[in-house]
This record gives C-alpha cells, structure tokens and sequence, in this order.
C-alpha cells in the first residue's frame, strides 16, 4: 500500500497547496450539488415531470488512515476547497458514517459549492482503523491534465487503459480515472461508476423508478450511461458477472429535491415494493440546519439518499473556517496513540 504524508499528496493534485506554510495545509475530497435555479434543475425521481425538481449531489466514501486517506483523494480528485468540516460525537441516524456509534467527521471537499459543484463528502469514524473494499464503487472520472502531470513528477503510479485516460489509486484501494485534458472552467467530474449485476434491472430503476434519462447504452460492454442535464456529473452503471459485493467501505449517493416531496418517494418504493433503508427522518448538525432525508437501495443495494433541498442548502454554504476546523481536528486526534498506549489496535470493519 503506497503512504504518503497528506502534505505531499495534496500537492501531487493540488499544487497551490505547496504555495501555503506546512502548519495549514489544504485537505479535500468529492460529492456533487444543485444549480441556482430550480427551474433549470434536472430531476431525479417519480415521473419525468418532476425531473425539474431534483439534483444528483455526490458520494459519500468512508476514509481508511485520515491523513493519508484523505489527503490523497482530494488530491486525486484535484480538488482544492475544503467545503465545511462537521465532528459528531455519536453515530448518525442514517447512518451516514456507516453502522457505528462512536465518534466521526463528515468533510465535504469539491472544485466549488455545492450547489453547483460535484463534492464529495468524507467520512472518518475515529475508532475503524480500516475497511474491506467490495467491488460496488467501481470509480469516478474527471477531466485533469494538470493532476496527470503532477502524478508523473511525483512518481504516482499510472496505468493509462486508454489513449489519454489513466487510472489510479488512492492508498485504500479507491479507483479514479483521469482524462489527460486541460480542466475545464466548470466542474471536471465527468462520471461516478457503480458495478451491477443485471444492467437492464438497474437501468430501469434509475430511469423508470427515479427518472433519470438515459445518455448511453452498450449491450455488448454492459454499460449505460444516466444523468438529469447535459452539463451535470453522470451515474454510470456497470455490469458485472456475479452479485455486487458492498464490503464494509460502502458509501451512498445522494440527491437533492424539495422537501415536500420526500414523503412521496417514501410512498412511492412502498407502492413498487423497493427497498427504504432509513425511512423519512430529520438529522441534526450541532449549530447548523436540520435536514430531512429518505434513504433507499437499488436492486443491487446501492444506498441511495434524497435530501430536502432548502434545509440543505443552508446546511451546505461554504465554511470559510473549514480548513481550520479540519486541521484542529486532525491535531487533535489522538486515538491512534490512545489505542497504542492501552496496546490495542483500532477496529477492522
């Protein structure tokens, strides 16, 4: 497993990063968000008439070491702004730091704000020393010339799988691809690509069940491509032989509608017979909004999480305090040593 300090992977994808004093380095990661206008928004879910209403917001993945983990990632994504910086004392109602009780963070990191930016939201449960990947998240994509070239001066691995696109690695396993092109003024993310076991079953959910349109189809690659606009990330689907293994490193996707409308995607998975993992429920942020959200799963468990729309756009303004919040928090960490000293070891999910 390659280990870098988080210094030095934040500059291999964010080279500004090298430009501040090493006491306040920069830390990032993914997720994606709506645009201004809810009139311009593509939807998600119910019926194509709504598809005006909902917006695909990003991936929430669980962090292995926090300051190598996490600092490669926002690195490999290229992303340079730390978004917000949240700490919890006990384990989410939804889960959204994985099935554990104990203490986590939740860092949201993208190439902008997340209302109209891909973020991704980082998770670290301070008492899981590591996770088993599956093969559910099978990569994201962006378009990074610049991330390609630093990885080649630092000596990154690259494997190029196509003319001008290259595949990585972040140390836990984590798949990104980078498109060799200079990045573009809006968001760079092209794509999140989740494995399936029955590529017609799962395009049909996403686009019947949840109104996605589709973009692309390939039979014979077992691949189809889904998005709700033309300038927004895509889901990409991805057939596998076999049933999709989630492991313990599993994350969700998640999407933004009006609130009013989650009691009907509620009862619309009731009425389909789909499976709703955390029904309607508010979440607390200690000093911020409240949100609510619903929690379902594609037929190959997929978590899938809408979120009212007005209470999170409150929730997610930028923190221009966010660097520094993480950065406390990252000093103030000592379960390492914590466990070291009671000559124990942190728990393997």
């Amino acid at each position: 497993m390659l280990e870098l300090e988080l210094w030095d992977a934040l500059a291999l994808w964010c080279p500004r990063a090298r430009a501040q004093p090493e006491s306040e380095p920069v830390h990032c990661y993914s997720y994606p968000h709506k645009p201004e206008s809810a009139d311009l928004d593509p939807g998600f879910f119910l019926s194509r008439d709504r598809c005006a209403l909902s917006v695909l917001l990003g991936v929430c993945v669980h962090l292995f070491p926090f300051k190598n983990q996490g600092g490669f990632i926002c690195c490999v994504c290229s992303i340079c702004q730390i978004l917000r910086h949240e700490e919890f004392e006990e384990g989410c109602k939804a889960t959204c730091n994985g099935p554990y009780d104990g203490k986590w963070s939740k860092t949201m990191v993208g190439y902008g704000p997340e209302d109209d930016h891909f973020v991704a939201e980082l998770t670290y449960n301070y008492g899981v020393g590591e996770y088993r990947l599956g093969s559910d998240f099978l990569g994201m994509t962006l378009v990074s010339s610049q991330a390609v070239s630093n990885a080649r001066k630092m000596g990154w691995p690259l494997k190029e799988v196509a003319k001008g696109i290259f595949e990585t690695e972040a140390p836990g396993g984590y798949k990104f691809c980078l498109e060799d092109k200079e990045q573009p003024k809006q968001d760079p993310v092209l794509k999140v690509t989740l494995a399936v076991s029955n590529l017609q079953k799962s395009v049909s959910y996403w686009s019947d069940l949840l109104g996605m349109k589709i973009y692309e189809t390939n039979e014979e690659k077992q691949r189809a491509l889904l998005g709700y606009a033309d300038n927004q990330c895509k889901l990409e689907l991805q057939g596998i032989v076999g049933a999709v293994d989630h492991g313990t490193a599993f994350g969700r996707i998640a999407f933004s509608c009006p609130k009013e409308e989650l009691p009907n995607i509620e009862a619309l998975m009731k009425k389909e017979k789909q499976k709703i993992l955390t029904p309607l429920v508010s979440l607390d942020t200690p000093g911020k909004a409240t949100v609510q959200v619903v929690i379902l799963a594609d037929p190959d468990g997929h978590e899938i999480c809408f979120v009212g729309d007005e209470a999170f756009r409150e929730l997610s303004k930028m923190d221009p305090n966010g660097n520094k919040l993480l950065d406390d928090a990252m000093a103030a960490d000592k379960s390492d040593e914590w466990f070291a000293k009671h000559k124990m070891q942190k728990a393997s999910a």
